[in-house]
């Protein structure tokens, strides 16, 4: 598995031929980080600053941020949402910009996914110099020029913009709960699918690849994975390589112009349950725990689909025999409205077209030496990734994150409709098996 990149940021990649670039334009990491606040505003251009914190954000840094920036005498209006949990959602983005300083020159947001997410799409509105100050080593959104909000309930990808500058205070981040900088690495660990799938479409479908953004997307996973046991007594030091490693992942993804780098189906076991949690109530857990987990049961599948004898009449079979009208009803039972975006993809895709399968199936099983061994240069075993979660005590199974196991069967199956992204579900149902593959995780 090759480690090593030639591509340098800015410039056109030797290996693919695209332009390799990101539109943050600083990485700002070091101790009393926030104390240099000033010097970034007036190195941008910038005069008036407008600050965006939660609830929960506000006391342990976004005070802290208004206070220098008002001691340096930089005019600062503020907005901090009331929210104990605050969803990105419609809401949260129309409060943002009801609360808008008009005459801010400069976005300066303090927190991690969520604030993070609208913020971006503040800053893209605006057309604002805008800086994030990361709240906690947390997940990988940080450079991303997109943000990951719930749109009529469904979790959608929206385009917005990438920060210029991200500060990471190497004070707050070790200071943060524990959980959040395990839920870091956690996201990290999803490089290992993402990579695997982005791999294996290019195989089957002939989708971009970059092998070049692939060995520098796997060498910031091999540093934060390095850093695991610092993670878990809260060193300083390693914190801060999570932090790096999930700032450069985000900006592997911009290098790339897609999210494969950054993640494939383990996430969506994320972004399901996220789904399931807006629609019923039920228990969400942080976004990093979840992607560790999909990451694992995803690698379960994977192992579980090494086991199987490829056989073209039982996929052709399972493939016509396939109710979608069936599946939409059973994806309605599980997700409720959020659904409805889904089943209208589609309409769209038509992945499930029976001449388009057979296609694809053609190359499965032509290439199915091949596909293995992407499998097997990619993927770490499933005892490792849990021996891996457990030296951080970190959640190792889903009834440690609080949800039922009986869920992920239907988790997994409801992966392959939630983005035109080609992921182990997908395979999984091109060759027939996904149901009882799906059945295999509950066990």
């Amino acid at each position: 598995m090759n480690t090593a990149y030639t591509f340098q940021p800015g410039s056109v990649c030797p290996v693919c031929g695209k332009l390799h670039a990101t539109a943050v334009k600083e990485t700002y990491i070091k101790t009393a980080a926030i104390d240099d606040l000033p010097l970034l505003v007036k190195k941008y251009g910038a005069t008036r600053a407008f600050v965006i914190a939660d609830v929960n954000t506000y006391p342990i840094g976004g005070e802290r941020i208004v206070r220098v920036l008002e001691t340096a005498g930089i005019p600062t209006a503020k907005h901090v949402f009331p929210d104990k949990r605050l969803e990105p959602d419609e809401r949260a983005l129309g409060s943002l910009l009801m609360h808008y300083d008009l005459g801010s020159d400069i976005i300066i947001a303090f927190g991690s996914g969520v604030i993070n997410d609208i913020s971006k799409l503040l800053a893209r509105i605006t057309d604002n110099t805008y800086i994030i100050v990361a709240s906690a080593a947390y997940m990988d959104g940080y450079a991303s020029g997109n943000s990951s909000v719930a749109r009529d309930g469904v979790k959608v990808t929206l385009n917005s913009k990438s920060p210029d500058v991200i500060v990471g205070d190497t004070d707050v981040l070790k200071s943060a709960p524990a959980h959040m900088a395990k839920a870091g690495l956690g996201d990290m660990l999803a490089k290992y699918v993402s990579i695997c799938e982005w791999r294996i479409s290019h195989l089957i479908n002939g989708e971009y690849y970059c092998e070049d953004v692939a060995a520098y997307t796997r060498s910031v996973r091999e540093a934060c994975v390095k850093a695991a046991p610092g993670v878990a007594t809260r060193d300083g030091e390693a914190i801060a390589t999570v932090f790096k490693g999930l700032v450069d992942a985000g900006m592997a993804m911009d290098y790339a112009g897609c999210s494969r780098p950054g993640g494939g189906g383990e996430h969506y076991f994320s972004h399901l349950w996220d789904m399931r949690g807006l629609e019923f109530g039920t228990h969400v857990a942080p976004h990093g725990m979840q992607a560790a987990i999909g990451t694992l049961y995803s690698i379960k599948g994977f192992e579980a689909l090494k086991k199987i004898v490829p056989n073209r009449e039982k996929a052709l079979a399972y493939a016509k025999n396939f109710d979608f009208a069936d599946w939409s009803q059973k994806l309605t039972e599980f997700l409720g409205k959020g659904a409805e975006a889904m089943i209208a993809l589609e309409a769209k895709e038509r992945k499930y077209d029976l001449d388009k399968h057979r296609a694809r199936l053609d190359v499965i099983l032509d290439k199915w030496d091949e596909l293995i061994k992407i499998i097997d240069e990619e993927l770490p075993s499933s005892a490792e990734i849990e021996a891996l979660l457990a030296s951080i005590d970190a959640p190792k199974c889903i009834e440690d994150i609080g949800m039922d196991k009986s869920i992920l069967p239907m988790t997994l199956m409801a992966t392959k409709d939630i983005r035109d992204k080609y992921i182990l579900s997908r395979l999984l149902w091109d060759l027939g098996v996904l149901d009882e593959v799906a059945a295999e995780l509950a066990k």
